[in-house]
């Protein structure tokens, strides 16, 4: 019986195993952190221009 040398040294190595996953979840959770920010920011200008009359939404009341 042969044991491969790649499935000995990964077993040997359980840090190696976690720490793609972790890595990845921390890029997804980074990616979503972005784009909260991103969406957040959009809002505040689009509040901005509102409350400035400079926007979508002109308020001819005013």
């Amino acid at each position: 019986m042969q044991i491969s040398s790649s499935s000995s040294s990964s077993a040997n190595n359980p840090q190696t195993l976690s720490a793609d996953p972790i890595k990845k979840a921390l890029q997804v959770q980074e990616q979503q952190v972005m784009k909260i920010l991103e969406s957040t920011n959009q809002q505040v200008q689009q509040t901005n221009a509102q409350k400035t009359g400079i926007g979508q939404n002109i308020n001819l009341m005013a």
